[in-house]
This record gives C-alpha cells, sequence and structure tokens, in this order.
C-alpha cells in the first residue's frame, strides 16, 4: 500500500498550487467531537476540507467529470446549474442538485460526515436525462492541499486490505478516497500536466493510470463503476495520521449504514438547535436564515479548543493565494470572535458565550493586549496592534455580566490587564479594522470608549474607585475630541451630498486640519 517508483507521473511538481472561491454556499461538521472534519461547498461542488483542526485545510476541491468517451465533457463546477438545500432547517449537512447545462444529466448528492469518524461522506446518483448510464463515464477529481499547502502532497495508488483507494500524504496528515461503487480507474497525477482533469478533457474518457505523484501539486482521479447500483455510490473522503488510519476510516464508514449516519448527523444537530430560541421563518432560498447564521456560529468553534471560533472557514481572494499564505480567514481574530459571542448570547445559547471569554481569558497576552489574529493555541500569525480588538473582550465580559451570566469566571484580572493596555496605548490605533491603517479611527474609538466604561464599571464593582474614576474620565476625555480628530466639514464630497461633515474612516494621529481633510479624500 506504500508508495512506489513505479509509474510515477511526468511534469512535478505541476503548476503553482492556488486555493478556490471564498464565496461559500454552503459548511458543515457534526455535532459531534468524535468527528474532525469539516468542509466547504461552493459552486455545487466540495471546496476545502479541514482535519483534524479546523485551522488546518486539507483539499482544494472535490468535483466529478462527465464525459461520453467521444465528444462530450462536462465540469461539475463550471457546467451545470446547481441548487443547494439543507437536509433540516439548522442542519448543516446539504442535498446538492447539478443539473447539466445542455440537459444530458443530472447529479444528486448528499453531504454530511460521519459523527463518528473522520470521514466525509457524499451519496451520489447520477441521472442520465440524455441517453442511457452505461452512455456516460463518471470521474472523481480530488485536489489536495494537505496542511494548508498545496505542494509537498505526495499521490498513489493502493489499497486497504483489498479495498481499492487514492491516497495522499504530507507530512503527518494522509487522506484517503474510496468509494462504495468500484473504481473501473485511478490515476495520481500533477495539476496542470498530468492530472486526470487534462486526460478526460482532451480525450474525453480517463486514458492514464499513473500509480504515483510524489511531492508536487498533485490530483487524483477515480472512474466510478455506477452500473452496479443504478447510478448511485457513496463516496468517502477520509483522514488519519497515517495512511492505514485514513483507509481504516474510509473502509469502515463504507461498510456502515449511511441512512443511519445521516440520521445521526441530523438529529446530533437537532440537540444543539435546541439551545437557541427559534425566531426564524424559511426564506425563499429554502433556507431559515436565524438557523443558518446559527449553525454558522456552532460549525466555526474548534472542537478541540473550547470557545475558540475561527473568522472563517474560507480563504479570501483564493484564485490568487497559494502556499505563501497559509492563514486565510481560518485563524481566531479576537474581534471576529467576540462579536461570535455577541451573536450567541443574542440566541440564547449563554453557557458558549462564556466559553469564547473564557478562550479569550486564555490567550491575552502578559501586557494586557490580543493579538491581531492567531493560531488556536494562541500564536501569533500577523503581529499587528489594533486596539478594538483589545476593547471588544472587555464589552463581551460586560454584557455578560448585565445577564447575570459571569457565576464561576474572575474575569477582573483580564480586563484590568485590557483596561491599562487601552488608557497606555490609545486612542490611536497601530492599524484599524481593515489592518490597512493607522492613526484614530472612529470605529476603534467607539468600541475603545465603551470598552473603559464598562472597565470603570467593573473597577467601582471591586471597590478600586480611584481607579474606575481614571478609567471614565479617560473615556470621557476622548469621547469629547471624537470630532477634533475624525470629523471634517466643506470637503467637495460634504458639497456633493449636501450635508456638513462627516466622519472620516481613518485620519493620521496628530494631523492638522489639512491633513485630516486629506484623509478624507483618500478614507
Amino acid at each position: 500500500m506504500s508508495p512506489t517508483d513505479e509509474g510515477v507521473a511526468p511534469g512535478r511538481p505541476g503548476i503553482p498550487p492556488r486555493w478556490t472561491s471564498s464565496a461559500k454556499e454552503g459548511i458543515g461538521t457534526s455535532a459531534s467531537h468524535q468527528s474532525r472534519v469539516w468542509f466547504t461547498i461552493s459552486h455545487g461542488i466540495i471546496n476545502e476540507v479541514y482535519y483534524p483542526r479546523i485551522d488546518q485545510a486539507n483539499t482544494r476541491d472535490m468535483e466529478l467529470l462527465v464525459a461520453d468517451g467521444d465528444r462530450y465533457f462536462s465540469e461539475e463546477k463550471r457546467d451545470t446549474i446547481r441548487k443547494i438545500s439543507p437536509l433540516e432547517q439548522g442542519v448543516p449537512g446539504y442535498k446538492l442538485v447539478n443539473s447539466c447545462k445542455k440537459g444530458r444529466f443530472r447529479m444528486t448528492k448528499i453531504v454530511i460526515t460521519d459523527p463518528e469518524r473522520d470521514v466525509l461522506l457524499q451519496k451520489l446518483h447520477f441521472d442520465p436525462l440524455k441517453g442511457k448510464l452505461e452512455d456516460y463515464g463518471v470521474y472523481a477529481l480530488l485536489s489536495p492541499h494537505i496542511g494548508n499547502r498545496g505542494y509537498g502532497n505526495n499521490g498513489w495508488i493502493g489499497n486497504y486490505k483489498g479495498t481499492p483507494m487514492l491516497y495522499a500524504q504530507r507530512e503527518d496528515t494522509s487522506l484517503a478516497l474510496a468509494s462504495s461503487a468500484p473504481f473501473k480507474r485511478m490515476s495520481c497525477g500533477y495539476v496542470g500536466v498530468s492530472d486526470g482533469w487534462q486526460d478526460i478533457n482532451t480525450n474525453k474518457k480517463m486514458t492514464w493510470s499513473y500509480a504515483n505523484a510524489p511531492n508536487g501539486n498533485i490530483a487524483l482521479t477515480a472512474e466510478l463503476d455506477l452500473s452496479t447500483n443504478d447510478g448511485e455510490c457513496v463516496a468517502a473522503l477520509a483522514f488519519g495520521r497515517t495512511p492505514d488510519d485514513a483507509g481504516q476510516k474510509a473502509r469502515s464508514a463504507l461498510l456502515g449504514d449511511f441512512d443511519k449516519a445521516q440520521r445521526a448527523f441530523v438529529e446530533g444537530w437537532t440537540e444543539s438547535r435546541s439551545l437557541s430560541m427559534d425566531l426564524g421563518k424559511t426564506y425563499e432560498t429554502g433556507f431559515d436564515l436565524y438557523r443558518v447564521s446559527n449553525a454558522v456560529l456552532r460549525i466555526h468553534e474548534e472542537k478541540s479548543y473550547p470557545g475558540a471560533v475561527i473568522a472563517s472557514l474560507s480563504i479570501p481572494w483564493g484564485f490568487n493565494k497559494g502556499d505563501d499564505d497559509l492563514g486565510g480567514y481560518h485563524l481566531i481574530w479576537p474581534r471576529d470572535l467576540a462579536q461570535a459571542a455577541g451573536g450567541l448570547i443574542a440566541s440564547g445559547d449563554i453557557e458558549q458565550a462564556k466559553g469564547t471569554l473564557l478562550y479569550l481569558m486564555s490567550t491575552q497576552e502578559e501586557d494586557g493586549h490580543w493579538l491581531q489574529n492567531m493560531w488556536l493555541d494562541g500564536t501569533p500569525y500577523w503581529r499587528g496592534i489594533q486596539m478594538d480588538e483589545t476593547a471588544f473582550p472587555i464589552l463581551i465580559a460586560d454584557h455578560l455580566k448585565r445577564i447575570n451570566a459571569l457565576t464561576g469566571l474572575d474575569t477582573w484580572p483580564t480586563i484590568r490587564r485590557a483596561a491599562g493596555y487601552l488608557a497606555r496605548n490609545g486612542p490611536v490605533t497601530q492599524q484599524d479594522r481593515w489592518e490597512e491603517d493607522g492613526g484614530y479611527s472612529p470605529f476603534t474609538l467607539a468600541v475603545e470608549i465603551a470598552g473603559l466604561l464598562a472597565a470603570g464599571d467593573f473597577a467601582e464593582e471591586k471597590g478600586d474607585h480611584g481607579l474606575a474614576t481614571y478609567l471614565k474620565e479617560t473615556a470621557d476625555t476622548w469621547n469629547e475630541n471624537i470630532e477634533r480628530w475624525t470629523y471634517v466639514r466643506g470637503t467637495e464630497l460634504a458639497k456633493k451630498v449636501g450635508v456638513d461633515g462627516y466622519y472620516v474612516r481613518i485620519a493620521p494621529a496628530n494631523a492638522d486640519d489639512s491633513e485630516l481633510r486629506a484623509s478624507a479624500l483618500v478614507g
């Protein structure tokens, strides 16, 4: 089952790797902590799949290709009209229906993760709308990007105890792709040169069978024998620390009952859904947006770091991002985390909101501030200072205090350090919330002032009246100067829209009037 040197694909290392669209149509994971796989969907197909943590992407995408062996070729993400619907409202498992734009076939997929294993499952049904099932070849195409990297992946054809599989590995993470339907043919190649897309697009069928594609930007391809079950099969994409680990999980998932796994997936999220209020309604899209929002917040929490909610399961501008951008948005931004906590409080899930505050308390820097963004264990990614990110955790603690939900948490040491950092280093911020410019930001000022006032209330409760007075007076002083720092009058824009003036997005520190007006033109 180990890689061999026979049948090595040509074209190493392949074209430079890139990620895919960040315009996600769906994201999901099991409510079970036993399953450590998260997935994303756009353009009707699987995109990044994360394992064993929510900050570790391992695939670029996985789609199906269809060809007739003669003149016809169709790529699922480009050549179909797609429709997505939830398995149930507030449950992040999906039914995808992708219909050929030329009316030749319809592809229906049910996408879930196995609640008991590190496996992504897709139940596929292929319906020929023109011709017969045997007129078409259907091919699975998978692009591994293990450990947040496209280069350095190793792919090979293998088997786990007699079950054929396609494998990929990089460092200490492996994946295995297997199917309940037999694979007619398998191949590993380098993207842009010897991958299955190149082969099938050119030849309208699969003609290459490379056994190995070591150390590159690779793609794995398999032809599905759908004739064995009337156009239906289950595909398992499994992950593990070793190839055998992934292979065992894939085989076990396929030997099990998919319908039972689907029921367990839905029931897990139904139980989780009961923790929040029911305020929603179903829109014309088929989604209850309130339930979607609640699920999105919970999906983005890392299962091994309670309370750690990443910013997004995506890589922004992914088509232009490669191995030099490891973090994407699957990092902790304290601002985003605090706003997620606010959403959890609003929906009634107080305990999970307390978990996010506890995580923030554990990752506060010694001097009182929080990092611009970080990996789950608190290791910095970017190293800028954004003052609002130090104020937001104070506001979450204050929000929980106002609803009598801080029982069991001693937040005062955290709040005192954060307020001290704000008072010593504010109100100017090194970077605004858009992570570009420094100076006076109305948004940052608002959060800083509110944070100092809230910290003052905490100080009063602790009997430190001198500190409380200092924090509140500092907040008042900053509040009185907001207009002087950030408000402009008489600009061309103000005249154009017929207003006296407006607040600029960012103003340079210690700017005179001419510099402030100039910043209005830029901001």
